[in-house]
């Protein structure tokens, strides 16, 4: 998974923006404010919401890779010190593994290093670039451990089990959460079977007679009422969602892009 870069995420936004305020028109012109409308309407959150969904996912992926290989790393760390290598040497002798997107991270640091930057300088860089819980966690203490000299590997072997327990834990959160993720979806799936139930009983017509009518509503106001009640349900749902399996709300934007389909979907077929 490449990293994602902020400026690459404004482009994006951006670009997105732009293509949603041009559909919108677009379905202003050819339909006005009819009911065909709403499909204009909801491609452009689509259109908003999609390209920020995926960045967000692979950025996620590439900062979990990261947190993943850190207790690979800091092991060959240790063995380095072991046997006598400088921890600045062993960083380069690391960079010449595999480590997925870390390695890449490591190379930088290298460089940096040869160009002159101190350890704990290229140390500060990889904390920023990287930007996870677990190096703003880590780093500080690899740079007090290398301020005070001594034996650093004492510093990273307790680390490094640190990392490994909190990934661990990390997983059984999710494991545990996602019961309730699955609550989430159900209550969408009931909400989509209470309204098709609904228009098809009590706001459906017998011989021109509605069996349920409002003075200041229609069958039809009442269909797109409820179509724009399903897609704030199921934004504001998937943001739910990603803050409970993952933590984040922008995690959960995948989920709001699923529910928002199925529920605009749905409605659009069965009403």
């Amino acid at each position: 998974m490449p990293k994602i870069k902020n400026r690459t995420k404004k482009i994006a936004i951006g670009v997105s923006v732009f293509l949603a305020l041009i559909l919108v028109i677009f379905g202003y012109i050819n339909v006005g404010f009819s009911s065909y409308l709403d499909d204009f309407v909801f491609a452009s959150i689509l259109v908003l919401v999609v390209p920020t969904a995926i960045l967000t996912y692979i950025d996620y992926r590439w900062r979990k890779a990261i947190d993943e290989h850190l207790p690979d790393l800091f092991r060959s760390i240790v063995q380095a010190q072991e046997v006598g290598i400088t921890l600045p040497q062993a960083l380069e002798e690391a960079a010449k593994r595999d480590y997925g997107p870390l390695t890449d991270e490591l190379q930088k640091m290298t460089i940096q290093m040869s160009w002159g930057s101190s350890f704990e300088e290229a140390l500060l860089a990889f904390e920023n670039r990287v930007d996870t819980v677990l190096s703003h966690r880590t780093i500080p203490m690899i740079i007090e451990a290398s301020h005070s000299g001594g034996r650093v590997e004492q510093v990273f072997d307790p680390l490094t089990k640190f990392i490994e327990t909190t990934i661990i834990l990390e997983k059984e959160r999710k494991t545990q959460t996602r019961p309730y993720i699955a609550i989430i979806y159900v209550a969408l799936f009931v909400f989509l079977f209470t309204i098709v139930i609904l228009f098809k009983t009590f706001f459906t017509d017998i011989e021109g007679v509605a069996l349920f009518s409002i003075s200041t509503s229609s069958p039809l106001i009442l269909q797109r009422i409820f179509l724009h009640l399903t897609v704030v349900q199921g934004f504001f749902s998937g943001l739910v969602a990603g803050k409970m399996g993952e933590g984040s709300t922008n995690s959960g934007l995948k989920h709001s892009v699923i529910m928002m389909i199925i529920g605009y979907v749905t409605l659009r077929l069965f009403l």
